[in-house]
């Protein structure tokens, strides 16, 4: 997935229904409100609420300027 990728604009976290940020260099989608990541498998985000892991960081290290 690319961080222009008009698939970003409508994704959401499938438990508090708000935007994801892209995490290029951990292949990733990020909630930072939630502070879960959600695995982006052979260009698929799995955006099961199962697929999420919490994670301990504020923001992933890229990506954070492309929030939706």
């Amino acid at each position: 997935m690319k961080p222009d990728s008009p698939l970003l604009k409508i994704l959401a976290c499938p438990l508090d229904k708000g935007p994801l940020i892209l995490d290029e260099i951990g292949g990733a989608l990020y909630n930072p409100r939630l502070r879960r990541s959600y695995p982006i498998v052979d260009g698929i985000p799995q955006l099961l609420p199962s697929s999420g892991v919490t994670t301990a960081a504020e923001e992933p290290a890229a990506g954070s300027d492309h929030g939706v």
